[in-house]
């Protein structure tokens, strides 16, 4: 076997054990975040398939789903017990705060919508 090979090999076997030690509160946030962002990848293709005539309802669908995988990975880094950062913050401050700004972010994009 080629080094490299072995060398990614050994990788994903350490980042597979450390991933297994995550909370479970984190491997939920981590599948939203992944859902979100395969949800974009999906309407790009569907864009370049099919085409992109109403062009702000295509900007308006992978803009919502980019923004809210980023707010997900916000609430992430705050419920994060590691982090020590956030570590006065409450996590339920921290869902707080992203409903609310999922809030006004989908509220911007029904707003470009039209």
């Amino acid at each position: 076997m080629p080094k490299a090979a072995g060398d990614a090999k050994l990788l994903v076997q350490s980042l597979t054990k450390a991933y297994a030690a995550t909370p479970t509160n984190l491997k939920i946030i981590d599948l939203y975040v992944v859902f979100a962002v395969a949800t974009a990848l999906v309407q790009v293709v569907y864009m370049g398939i099919v085409g992109s005539f109403p062009f702000n309802s295509f900007l308006s669908g992978v803009l919502s789903c980019i923004g809210t995988a980023v707010l997900g990975v916000c609430l992430r880094i705050q419920v994060n017990k590691d982090n020590k950062e956030f570590k006065d913050l409450p996590p339920e401050r921290a869902f707080a705060d992203f409903v609310l700004c999922n809030l006004v972010l989908h509220l911007v994009i029904m707003n470009f919508l039209g």
